[in-house]
């Protein structure tokens, strides 16, 4: 059964899961793929796979959602990332809400794995994003964390999506030092300076908040490098941003 709905997907040099994305989601009316300059073959494959491929170049994550939901057909957008897949009880679900909505946009709680395994606590535990909303919506255009703008009557779906951030802890890490260097860059450019709670403070209690607020302690070794993890993200972003504060133009020879 068809669901009256746009899906719109950001993609950048995706082509070993811009396939499984697309086969997951034959259900939906409509498949919107914002490429930002793929050098590998993500625009040939979604095309492939029954997706509409727009261009969407030199621009933040955001920007190309908002490119893709201007390109909806549907009245409804479900924003999706590569790595995410529906399930089947959300599928269900969505077409069940959207044949009478009740509400003007949609919270869906991610279920995120790392390594084989849920992490079901600390902060992706907690992982709830705004996602199934009406095409008028659009997304901040932050290069880091892009989020919805904000909408009033926001109402929850129970069935979540399935979402695998990282191969392996080498494609974590990888990762990590992208988004880092990002956040610094918006903190620089908006005049912020890494102070030394920023550096010492901010991890310690991003550990202590994962590891011991939210209970990773009870995963064992997956909680304890896990929550690790998540405070070594948190002072990658301020190291990096230290690092900015103190760059000089590299002299000229004379």
């Amino acid at each position: 059964m068809s669901v009256p709905l746009t899906v719109v997907i950001p993609t950048l040099n995706e082509e070993g899961q811009i396939g499984a994305a697309l086969e997951a989601l034959r259900w939906a009316e409509e498949i919107i793929v914002a490429d930002g300059g793929s050098t590998d073959r993500t625009a040939e494959l979604a095309r492939r796979g029954g997706a509409v491929v727009i261009d969407v170049r030199g621009t933040s994550i955001g920007a190309q959602r908002n490119a893709a939901i201007a390109r909806a057909r549907n009245e409804w957008v479900l924003a999706l990332d590569a790595d995410e897949r529906v399930t089947a009880a959300l599928r269900e679900e969505l077409a069940r809400v959207l044949a009478a909505p009740a509400h003007e946009a949609y919270r869906v709680r991610c279920e995120n794995y790392f390594l084989g395994r849920e992490r079901k606590r600390g902060r992706w535990g907690r992982d709830w994003h705004v996602r199934l909303f009406r095409r008028d919506r659009r997304f901040s255009e932050d290069r880091v964390h892009e989020h919805l703008e904000a909408v009033q009557d926001v109402g929850a779906l129970r069935a979540p999506i399935q979402h695998v951030p990282y191969r392996d802890l080498t494609h974590h890490l990888e990762k990590m030092i992208v988004y880092a260097r990002w956040g610094a860059q918006e903190l620089h450019a908006r005049g912020r300076h890494a102070t030394a709670w920023d550096l010492l403070g901010r991890p310690a209690w991003r550990f202590v908040r994962d590891y011991v607020l939210y209970g990773s302690w009870r995963d064992g070794s997956f909680g304890l490098v896990t929550s690790l993890l998540t405070a070594c993200a948190g002072f990658l972003k301020y190291a990096y941003l230290w690092e900015l504060e103190r760059a000089e133009p590299t002299p000229r020879p004379r």
